[in-house]
C-alpha cells in the first residue's frame, strides 16, 4: 500500500531505539525523509546509518534532549518544514508517590506533556497553511489502565491526552490530524527496566517476571517495534486524513474492556 507520503519530512523524537526507532524505520520505508533525535549520540548515529542503508532516504541525526528548549530548537532547525511529527520521550522512573517531590512531578510534566505541546505549537500552523500534517504522540497504555508504580507517567500522559482531545478537532478540517499511540508491553529497554525494578521488590528475577507477563498476555508475547512502527506510519499516511483525536491501544489484547 502506497501511503502517499514519499518525499515528506518527519521529525521523530527519541528515535535511536525502541518504539521511536520502529516509527522512523517504517516512515523511511515509505520514502519519508527524517530528522531523528535522542540524547545518546553514538546510538543515534548508528540508527541513522542503519535507516539510510535500508531505505535510501535522507536522515539527519540531532543529538540532544528534546525535553529542553535548546534540544527542541536544534531539532526543529534541522528539520525545517515538518510534515510529520512523532512525539516521544522516555517515561519518568517508577516509584511510590509518597517519595516524589514537586520537582519530580514538574520534570514528568515537562517530558511527557509540555514538550509534545511545545513541538506541536512549533509546527502546527505551518501544517495548516500547507493543508497537510500528521502528528502522532507515543504515550502509554497506562493512560487507559494505570500502572500503580508509574504514577508520574500516568498523570503526565493523561494530561497530554486531554489537551489533544480538544486541539485535534480544530486542525482536522485543514487535513492536519493528531492521534495518540498507546503501547502496552513491547520488547523495549523501558519494559526490561520495569521488570528489573519490580524484581528487586518481589525477590524474583527480571526473566521470570518477563515470562509471566508475556504468558499472561492474550497474544502470548510482547509486541515488536516493527509492528508499532507500521501502525504509526499508517496514521501518518495520506489515507488517514479522517482519523483524528483517537487513542490507539496496541497491547496484544491485555486491556480487558469494551471501550
Amino acid at each position: 500500500m502506497d501511503l502517499g507520503i514519499r518525499g515528506k519530512t518527519a521529525l521523530v523524537c527519541a528515535a535511536s531505539k525502541g518504539l521511536g526507532k520502529g516509527c522512523a524505520l517504517a516512515l523511511a520505508r515509505d520514502g519519508v525523509n527524517l530528522v531523528i533525535t535522542a540524547r545518546g549520540k553514538e546510538a543515534l548515529e548508528a540508527t541513522a546509518e542503519e535507516i539510510r542503508k535500508a531505505s535510501g532516504v535522507k536522515v539527519t541525526a540531532v543529538a540532544g534532549d528534546i525535553t529542553t528548549p535548546d534540544g527542541r530548537a536544534a531539532a526543529l532547525k534541522a528539520a525545517g518544514t515538518v510534515d510529520i511529527l512523532v512525539n516521544n520521550a522516555g517515561g519518568p522512573p517508577p516509584g511510590d508517590f509518597r517519595d516524589w517531590s514537586r520537582e519530580d512531578w514538574i520534570k514528568a510534566l515537562d517530558a511527557n506533556m509540555l514538550t509534545p505541546i511545545e513541538l506541536i505549537k512549533a509546527v502546527v500552523d505551518g501544517m495548516i497553511e500547507r493543508k497537510f500534517g500528521r502528528i502522532v504522540n507515543i504515550t502509554s497504555g497506562a493512560v487507559k489502565m494505570p500502572i500503580p508504580e508509574l504514577g508520574l507517567s500516568n498523570g503526565a500522559r493523561t494530561g497530554l491526552h486531554g489537551f489533544i482531545a480538544g486541539l485535534s478537532r480544530k486542525t482536522v478540517r485543514h487535513n492536519v490530524t493528531i492521534n495518540n499511540l498507546l503501547p502496552g508491553p513491547f520488547d523495549t529497554d523501558r519494559l526490561r527496566s520495569n521488570f528489573a525494578f519490580n524484581a528487586k521488590k518481589t525477590g524474583t528475577t527480571p526473566e521470570a517476571l518477563a515470562k509471566a507477563r508475556a504468558d499472561a498476555n492474550p497474544a502470548g508475547r510482547f509486541g515488536t517495534i516493527e509492528e508499532f512502527g507500521d501502525c504509526c506510519a499508517y496514521l501518518c499516511s495520506a489515507q488517514a486524513g479522517y482519523i483524528t483525536g483517537q487513542n490507539f491501544l496496541l497491547d496484544g489484547g491485555a486491556y480487558p474492556g469494551t471501550f
